[in-house]
């Protein structure tokens, strides 16, 4: 694992700018830089100890259980409470930045998409 933080550490830290739509204590909502869907938002949690969700499940379920709250308090507020939640994990399932986070998907998605 690299020392580097992550470009969402980054973000936290408010060293790369970001759309930030939401920030609690222990996460932050910000939208996509390359959208899938006409809303996409990334909800991560500030802690980089996780770098994916089996490892969050494993060792926080309470915030995983708080990255599902805000995704559904954000898609009340921006999809009409309906949307999609994705949690990439491994590089062959197209997770390239390997600090925990789920991507809010929503705004009019087809059936049988994946927000393409």
């Amino acid at each position: 694992m690299s020392n580097e933080p992550s470009v969402f550490s980054r973000i936290i830290a408010r060293e790369i700018p970001a759309d930030v739509v939401f920030e609690s204590d222990a996460v932050v909502a910000f939208r996509d830089i390359a959208p899938q869907a006409p809303v996409h938002l990334l909800v991560v949690p500030k802690t980089e100890r996780y770098r994916d969700v089996v490892e969050l499940a494993a060792g926080d379920p309470a915030l995983l259980a708080e990255i599902v709250a805000t995704a559904k308090r954000l898609a009340d507020e921006h999809t009409g409470g309906e949307f999609r939640l994705v949690f990439n994990t491994g590089a062959s399932a197209g997770q390239t930045v390997f600090h925990v986070h789920a991507h809010l998907l929503g705004g009019g998605l087809p059936e049988g998409t994946l927000g393409h």
